[in-house]
């Protein structure tokens, strides 16, 4: 199966890339938020799995990420910006798909992204998937980086950039294919603007003020052997979540992106089986 490239109108009216894997006979759809480096080609095999059992899986890119040439790489001017994309996103899989409401899959980054979205617009959602979600990092800015972005937002410098500090591929995995493949990507992101750095941290502070207007199921998807996020602090955010109810997940011996495993089947057939766990209750 391969995905249909199209774009979307954005919240601003400018196109955002999209790729939609699209079943014949969706059951279910899906909306897919990828990290901070990252961009939705990473996440080409999970995508084809979900919509090869039915799910209408769409990726989206964020804007200034990936093959998203519109838009200032690696900028946004406020964070709301990100959530109304993901709210626009939301609502044209659940329309296309003539589904009550859309799953919302977050990977690292993506997933405080996530967490933001289903509280800010609960009525799209069917359920939260959180894959090692970015609500918790272990690997941060130093100190000096964060004194300098502060100095470059008083002076109005916004776009001044600034490296994002996930520079060694063995953060994300230790398959060896993997980590040359990320180490070698052209449209990974290594840097953001100065305002981007601020707009992610206002971010964190919506997620946690936010966390108790999550009414959705959450799904926990995390990886034993993280070196980028803190797994038991990420587990108690996670219970502090309005969810109905949640599933925690953590696959032994993996690395950070759970899609780079050198078997991620039984990472694929979770995400598979909680979409039909919900979907039938």
């Amino acid at each position: 199966m391969r995905p249909e490239e199209t774009t979307y109108r954005s919240s601003d009216g400018t196109p955002l890339p999209m790729c939609v894997w699209r079943p014949e006979k969706p059951r279910a759809a899906l909306v897919y938020l990828h990290g901070i480096q990252s961009h939705s080609g990473w996440y080409e095999a999970s995508s084809r799995r979900l919509a090869s059992a039915g799910v209408a899986v769409y990726q989206i890119e964020r804007r200034g990420s990936g093959t998203d040439s519109a838009h200032e790489r690696g900028h946004v001017d406020r964070a709301e910006i990100w959530l109304a994309d993901v709210a626009l996103a939301a609502e044209r899989a659940r329309d296309e798909t003539e589904t009550a409401g859309v799953h919302l899959l977050g990977v690292s980054w993506g997933g405080k992204l996530a967490v933001a979205s289903a509280a800010a617009r609960p009525d799209l959602y069917r359920s939260l998937m959180l894959a090692a979600p970015g609500l918790c990092p272990r690997v941060d800015l130093g100190a000096w980086a964060k004194v300098r972005v502060a100095k470059c937002l008083a002076l109005g410098r916004d776009l001044a950039r600034f490296p994002i500090p996930l520079a060694d591929p063995h953060l994300f995995t230790e398959n060896p294919e993997r980590v040359r493949t990320i180490a070698a990507d052209p449209l990974a992101l290594r840097e953001v603007t100065a305002r981007f750095l601020y707009e992610s941290r206002r971010l964190d502070r919506l997620v946690r003020r936010a966390a108790g207007a999550v009414d959705v199921p959450v799904l926990l998807a995390l990886a034993e052997r993280d070196r980028i996020m803190d797994n038991p602090a990420t587990r108690a955010l996670v219970a502090r979540l309005g969810a109905p109810r949640h599933r925690i997940v953590e696959y032994a011996g993996a690395s950070h992106t759970l899609e780079f495993e050198p078997d991620p089947e039984p990472y694929f057939r979770d995400l598979v089986a909680w979409i039909d766990g919900v979907e039938a209750a």
